[in-house]
């Protein structure tokens, strides 16, 4: 689990995680050694012999498609954090009872991971919402 919780106490608390996640940490480095090494391969190629036009239009078209899926996983990321915050909220003053009925209580607080959501109860237990768990 992450180190850094988001905390949600009431239905109405709406925290905010970071959107950069290390893969799309790793994919942004992608894009920019791709750009990279195109700039400098058009700008070393050989001009007695230059690129086809198709295989740059190639590369082109393979350059706007890596930075649309860029684009495309933070979108998703952010619809995911969202998703996660609002069921969180939805969930303060249920009862909750773990997957192996070891412990039941109501929720006081839930802290949002980016592995999942995790049910703090009165008691100051804690217990993973996932599945075989069950919240009335």
């Amino acid at each position: 689990m992450d180190v850094n919780p988001v905390t949600t106490t009431s239905a109405a608390n709406t925290g905010s995680t970071s959107p950069a996640s290390a893969a799309a940490k790793k994919a942004t480095l992608d894009y920019d050694t791709f750009l990279t090494l195109l700039v400098e391969q058009m700008k070393n190629q050989d001009p007695t012999d230059p690129m086809d036009s198709t295989e740059q239009i190639a590369q082109l078209a393979t350059f706007s498609q890596v930075e649309q899926t860029i684009q495309t996983n933070k979108h998703l990321e952010n619809l995911l954090q969202s998703s996660s915050l609002s069921q969180a909220g939805s969930l303060i003053g249920r009862t909750i009872t773990a997957a192996d009925e070891s412990v039941t209580g109501t929720i006081q607080e839930v802290q949002v991971y980016s592995d999942g959501l995790v049910a703090v109860l009165e008691s100051g237990d804690r217990v993973m919402v996932g599945p075989g768990v069950s919240i009335r």
